[in-house]
């Protein structure tokens, strides 16, 4: 075969940094999607996305011809393992949808042949790997399918990818085997399970995560709303206090898995599941409570208030299901203009840095970017900084 693994979705965040550390370790990696400005960027040796470390890994992948690019699904038959990377989405009534998942395994379905791996890579809702098994039975394809998960932090991704342990599942153990001999490329700590453990570990982990970061955000509303600075509370709480120091820090908590992946379990179980509805509540209302203290404090219909950072969280330049946007949409209502700015993201309306400060009467840090460290914000200005980044507390 051309290829030792095909990357189906091998241009976005997850795809592209696990084809070119398979790539790295000496696989022969093919790195398939549908994108062509992406492959375009990819060719030349530029990364689409902020990854730390990813575009001079990617010119030496390229360079040295294990990894290679395409837009035609004929390679998908050309390799031994195939690795999905496509989720379950959430639709508008906070209920998972199967059809694109379902209508991207049909059409495929022509290409995929007997003996091959399949790895399902990202977060699905639980019992999917095995409808795709049956689907897959049905069609008379005979193939090890396994599910094994992602755990990365985008930004970090080529690190995490060696450094996390791998959860591998699978319904035979030839595709437990050889999804372990694959991932064993990028990490000796591995971790089986069944597929249906092996999906309601990756939920129940980004679930975790969503509550642990609510119920700061709680906190820092209850401290907020009362005068006090939230986070001469967290220091003495945390201070030398092995019981409490996991306790997160409060900030906009968002992006493309967390919420989603809450309303997927909350579904699973019937809609019953009231922890992870209350930590939605509360960390989808931290906008809206920013604005309402804001309202309290300053003529905010007569303000222009500047959003500093509109990706999802720092350090990264990627909007998708970002809390910024949510900010910025309560606030073209409230106030009389809003001008935004993000040091990783350009888009139309956008302004400088420079320009933000200087037009702006309030000031919002939304996503704390490590570039935004330094900056000398104006004295003149209302400044709200929900994550203490400038160490001057984040009291609204």
């Amino acid at each position: 075969m051309p290829f030792d693994v095909v990357v189906l979705g091998g241009f976005g965040h997850v795809g592209l940094p696990l084809a070119m550390s398979l790539a790295h370790k000496g696989k022969r990696v093919c790195a398939f999607d549908i994108n062509p400005k992406a492959g375009d960027l990819i060719a030349q040796g530029k990364m689409p996305f902020h990854e730390r470390g990813a575009e001079k890994l990617l010119g030496e992948v390229l360079r040295s011809g294990c990894l290679s690019l395409s837009l035609d699904p004929k390679v998908v038959s050309e390799a031994d393992s195939v690795i999905i990377i496509i989720g379950t989405p959430v639709g508008r009534h906070l209920n998972p949808e199967f059809e694109q998942l379902r209508n991207m395994i049909d059409a495929y379905m022509p290409f995929f042949r007997d003996g091959q791996l399949i790895v399902l890579r990202s977060t699905v809702y639980p019992g999917t790997t095995e409808k795709l098994q049956a689907w897959f039975q049905d069609q008379g394809k005979k193939v090890d399918l396994a599910f094994c998960p992602e755990r990365i932090a985008e930004g970090v991704t080529l690190i995490e990818l060696e450094t996390l342990p791998q959860i591998v599942s699978g319904f035979s153990e030839d595709g437990v085997r050889r999804s372990r001999e694959l991932f064993s490329l990028l990490t000796s700590d591995i971790v089986q399970l069944t597929p249906l453990q092996a999906e309601l570990a990756k939920l129940f982990t980004n679930v975790w995560r969503y509550i642990r970061f609510a119920t700061a955000n709680q906190f820092f509303m209850i401290a907020d709303g009362h005068g006090e600075d939230f986070y001469a509370i967290h220091h003495a709480m945390t201070y030398k206090y092995d019981r409490a120091k996991d306790l997160p820090t409060p900030g906009f908590t968002a992006g493309p898995c967390l919420f989603k992946d809450t309303m997927q379990l909350a579904a699973y179980n019937n809609n019953s599941f009231f922890l992870g509805h209350a930590a939605m509540l509360v960390n989808e209302g931290l906008p809206n409570y920013v604005v309402t203290k804001l309202k309290q404090r300053c003529n905010l219909a007569e303000s222009t208030v500047g959003i500093l950072g509109m990706a999802y969280k720092g350090n990264i330049d990627d909007r998708r299901e970002s809390l910024s946007y949510k900010l910025k949409a309560i606030l073209t209502f409230e106030s009389r203009r809003v001008l935004c700015s993000d040091v990783y993201i350009s888009e139309p309306g956008f302004v400088s840095q420079e320009d933000l400060f200087r037009q702006s009467d309030i000031l919002i840090l939304a996503a704390p970017h490590r570039e935004y460290r330094t900056l000398q914000v104006p004295d003149d200005k209302v400044v709200i900084d929900i994550w203490n980044f400038w160490g001057k507390g984040s009291l609204i």
